[in-house]
């Protein structure tokens, strides 16, 4: 941020460059409703320090994995203080994610017997190519 300008007032290049985002990924956000368009001061929008905390909530819950109907339900949480219900949405993501890790794991563990496999020599076609075969 600019030192000139305080917390009130970043133009929506700045508020993309404090969320790490670029500014289209601003606008997405605003039409899905997760980030608020201000109104145009000297036909210039300024967004504020609230418009950068819920930007870089929304950037660290997709991260986590969770989907942008979910962040609207915890953004809506986060006024309301509504621990139960965010508590079962971060429980079932973490369900969601504990499959996906053991999806993973089974994708390496069947490549690394298939790279040992193909590693050990042998006649025919390798295995790893040979697994392809459809």
């Amino acid at each position: 941020m600019v030192q000139s300008q305080g917390p009130e007032s970043l133009t929506i290049g700045q508020l993309a460059a404090g969320g790490n985002v670029g500014v289209e990924t601003i606008r997405f956000y605003q039409r899905k409703g997760l980030l608020d368009t201000p109104t145009r001061e000297s036909g210039i929008r300024r967004y504020g320090s609230e418009d950068l905390r819920r930007l870089r909530f929304i950037r660290q819950a997709q991260a986590a994995g969770f989907t942008l109907e979910e962040i609207r339900e915890l953004l809506e949480l986060d006024a309301g203080e509504d621990r139960s219900r965010a508590r079962e949405l971060a429980r079932r993501r973490i369900q969601a994610l504990d499959a996906k890790i053991a999806e993973f794991n089974r994708a390496r563990d069947a490549l690394q017997r298939l790279a040992t496999e193909c590693g050990a020599g042998g006649k025919g076609p390798c295995p790893i190519l040979a697994s392809f075969d459809v």
